[in-house]
């Protein structure tokens, strides 16, 4: 089955077919570094790593770009207000963003441009528009002429007559027309400045990512991503640069993903009812995280919410189990790559997968298959089933979890990082606990049953669970 993919400009999905045999040119819209990531972020980022993995896993060589907005009124904003360089807040929240994403396995794309390494880039591409009558110089700042583009609205697809009609009084004189927007904005006092033909000044934010985009793959690409929210301008004002500078289109699939809902709102920082990643994972692991981000399909919408999370929390953990127990019996039994490309699983999976990515299907595939697992280790346990087998079923379901970030731990290691994340939060007495577990069994043993009960009582209330197994009592957190 070929790939397909729903492009944004034409709304619908196509059959993907790259620019170039076998190799793909994929630009992601990065972070605006000025705070810590939120979940939208971590969902775009998400969204766009398992599109990565999957397209290397289908074959084609991937240069996968993602950009850091690395100057604009926010940055500048905020390094005032902590009166530090902007060059110091910057660089803090490029390796806060490496902290954090890193902990949702998210890999390392191929390119990672800052928008100030490219001002040349940027410069080269106003005096492009301007001398094709796409700009114009008003009081030393520079702007795209949206009349002067016939396709403008092409992706968002709104009217360029109805945009005119219910836009706001432009209180901006300089610019021509409401609509125009500022690809050179002229520096103010103690701001960042460069040079340019105009005059001291710097960037304005659609541009950075036509000529980054434009640098790294030339005139055409072929995968361009970002959140919904990027849609209108951003990206449709990317579409209208990049064509004026080159007369055609930049990009042959525009692929967004959806937002985030809190109580039915965007999450955002401007509406204030956003969670930090770092406010996250105080209380969950990162695994967890990113199985809830991938159990929608990603132009879906999803909702937000503690229950969320602790359900993707239980499920990470029966996979695990599922993988701790089928390991226990098969040993180190060599597996081939071949011999998991062949197994039934990864087609079902890749079936959903060339479906416009539908992670959410792959997740409803990876719970069945756990189940199946578990139930064919039953079998051998009573001596039916074959080990092989299972060991060719594990090792496809530990492949396709891979394939979407998962699964790269231990249940050991994985348990015991849930734990240190519940015992902090809940600041769990943990001797106190293993010393309520030692009075419990030695009641039992004495048959005292109501000390016993007391015992676990108590446990219930500090949230423990008991598991008596056949080498002891374990105990986990509720």
């Amino acid at each position: 089955m070929s790939l397909i993919i729903f492009n944004t400009l034409s709304g619908k999905k196509e059959v993907f077919e790259p620019l170039r045999e076998h190799m793909v040119g994929m630009y992601v819209c990065g972070v605006t570094v000025y705070d810590y990531c939120h979940v939208g972020h971590a969902r775009s980022g998400v969204v766009f790593d398992t599109i990565f993995r999957y397209l290397k896993h289908c074959g084609y060589d991937v240069t996968y770009v993602r950009n850091f907005t690395d100057i604009d009124d926010k940055i500048i904003n905020r390094s005032k207000e902590q009166n530090i360089p902007w060059q110091e807040l910057t660089e803090k929240f490029i390796q806060a963003f490496y902290e954090d994403m890193g902990q949702l396995h998210i890999q390392s794309p191929t390119e990672e441009p800052k928008a100030t390494d490219h001002i040349q880039e940027m410069l080269d591409m106003i005096s492009s528009l301007m001398e094709r009558g796409k700009a114009y110089e008003s009081g030393g700042d520079v702007f795209y002429s949206v009349s002067s583009f016939d396709g403008y609205g092409q992706l968002s697809g709104k009217n360029i007559e109805d945009l005119q009609a219910g836009a706001r009084v432009d209180i901006n004189e300089k610019k021509r027309d409401s609509l125009d927007f500022v690809l050179w904005k002229k520096s103010k006092p103690g701001e960042p400045t460069w040079d340019s033909p105009w005059g001291a000044g710097r960037p304005g934010w659609h541009i950075e990512c036509s000529a980054m985009g434009r640098k790294y793959f030339g005139d055409n690409f072929d995968i361009h991503g970002g959140g919904k929210d990027l849609v209108f301008p951003h990206h449709e004002n990317e579409i209208a640069q990049s064509c004026g500078v080159s007369g055609c289109s930049p990009v042959r699939f525009w692929v967004h993903n959806g937002f985030v809902n809190v109580d039915k709102e965007k999450m955002s920082k401007s509406l204030g009812n956003f969670f930090t990643l770092r406010d996250i994972y105080k209380k969950f692991h990162p695994e967890a995280l990113r199985l809830f981000l991938i159990s929608s399909h990603y132009r879906s919408p999803i909702d937000f919410s503690i229950k969320n999370l602790e359900d993707a929390e239980k499920v990470i953990l029966r996979f695990y189990e599922a993988l701790n127990n089928a390991g226990s019996i098969v040993g180190d039994y060599n597996v081939s790559l071949e011999e998991i490309k062949n197994h039934p699983f990864l087609a079902k999976c890749e079936k959903a997968m060339n479906d416009d990515f539908n992670t959410a299907v792959v997740v409803a595939h990876l719970n069945e298959e756990s189940r199946g697992i578990n139930a064919e280790c039953g079998r051998i346990d009573s001596g039916e089933g074959d080990k092989k087998n299972l060991a060719v079923r594990l090792a496809a379901f530990k492949f396709v979890g891979e394939l979407l970030g998962l699964l790269t731990s231990s249940l050991e290691k994985i348990r015991q990082e849930i734990f240190d994340v519940k015992q902090t939060e809940l600041d769990l007495d943990v001797e106190r606990i293993e010393c309520l577990i030692n009075d419990r069994n030695e009641a039992r043993k004495n048959k005292d049953w109501s000390r016993a009960d007391e015992c676990r009582d108590e446990l219930t209330q500090m949230g423990v669970v008991l598991e008596d197994t056949s080498k002891g009592t374990e105990w986990k957190i509720k």
